[in-house]
């Protein structure tokens, strides 16, 4: 597994070399390590800065990329390559995560790794320094994740922008080879060749690309549309999927109207989330809605609002696309798996107008029971 980071990396051995603050150099300052499973435990490799021109000419041979191999290529170059090449020959799509307040990088790990085992996905983790305030805790604890989210949603819009430069960039020779064919097959009819190579790209290039943002990793997302050279509203996804949102239902319309997707923007509510309620029980002290447990004033049309509060086994839960709820309720591991998968799962939700959302279909619920 790969990991993409802007937190400070440390001399120690293991996931200790991960710091809890932001990387020395900057906030925008980004890292790639890759997490080797040994013996019950994992091994951290941070991968060296610079391609050599030999490693280089070699990428470029092999995945036929139009590079000019005497420019300054990084490691991100061959982590990009090795993941695209493991998604074509596993079959599986990639999943780019964003996870919330309070995760060290254990936590963060443990996590992908459930995801990739119950809805057979490739997961590259962004992890920023959610460490809930080191000695501090509660409130203040909570406060400077916030801080460091806020300080965190550039190197996340860097992120963004070199998953799409690559995924061009890897795609690029097969998408003019196709299109070729195509139009040699189709000389004289332009919508029939514009229909052939979409489906010789979806057999030659099946690998979906999606995004997961859980909790306080929302609120990152949502400040990369702030930042200058903003490349998160730019195409680079097939889903991308708000999950337990940890920011504003007010006004979310304004930034989740900029995103541009193949398929789908799903925002998935739980009204029982325990860890978003909890900001709102005692008075004086409580936050604004929050998108992720709030089922009023859902109003972007670019979005498809999922609410899962009555499924079987999501209960209070925060995290309910991992552990005992997907285990348990088969329909909600299916919707998951379909979303992270960047597919269209409209055919497992049914649509209530009443509030603007969607919900597992009861016939399949009824099924179950």
């Amino acid at each position: 597994m790969f990991v993409i980071t802007n937190r400070a990396i440390t001399k120690s051995k293991g996931v200790k070399s991960f710091g809890d603050t932001l990387n020395s150099k900057g906030p925008n300052e980004l890292r790639i390590v890759k997490i080797e499973t040994k013996s019950g435990g994992w091994i951290v490799k941070d991968l060296t800065d610079k391609l050599s021109l030999s490693t280089v000419k070699a990428l470029k041979k092999k995945h036929r990329i139009d590079i000019d191999v005497n420019a300054t290529w990084h490691a991100s170059l061959k982590v990009a390559c090795d993941i695209f090449e493991q998604a074509r020959k596993q079959k599986k799509s990639i999943l780019y995560f964003v996870h919330g307040y309070n995760n060290d990088i254990k936590d963060v790990i443990k996590t992908a790794e459930a995801i990739e085992s119950l809805h057979n996905v490739i997961v590259v983790p962004f992890s920023w320094p959610a460490n809930g305030g080191g000695a501090i805790s509660g409130l203040a604890a909570y406060l400077s994740d916030k801080s460091d989210a806020r300080a965190s949603s550039g190197a996340l819009n860097r992120v963004v922008g070199k998953i799409g430069d690559y995924h061009r960039l890897l795609t690029e020779s097969q998408k003019k080879k196709l299109q070729t064919a195509a139009t040699n097959k189709h000389p004289n009819n332009p919508s029939a060749a514009a229909q052939l190579f979409t489906a010789l790209m979806e057999k030659e290039c099946p690998v979906k690309i999606s995004l997961l943002c859980h909790s306080m990793g929302n609120y990152v997302f949502k400040h990369t549309f702030s930042t200058s050279q903003n490349t998160t509203s730019k195409l680079v996804f097939d889903n991308v999927c708000l999950v337990s949102a940890d920011t504003n239902n007010a006004n979310h319309q304004q930034w989740v109207n900029q995103l541009d997707v193949r398929k789908r923007v799903y925002v998935v509510i739980n009204e029982n989330d325990s860890a978003l309620c909890a900001s709102r029980i005692k008075p004086g002290d409580e936050q604004k809605v929050r998108l992720g447990h709030y089922l009023k004033k859902l109003n972007s049309p670019n979005a498809t609002y999922i609410d899962v509060t009555d499924a079987s086994d999501v209960g209070s839960e925060h995290s309910y696309f991992k552990g005992k709820s997907t285990m348990k309720n088969k329909d909600l591991s299916r919707l998951f798996s379909g979303m992270f998968g960047g597919a269209s799962v409209d055919h497992l939700i049914d649509y209530h107008a009443d509030n603007n959302t969607y919900r597992l279909m009861k016939a399949m619920n009824e099924d179950r029971e």
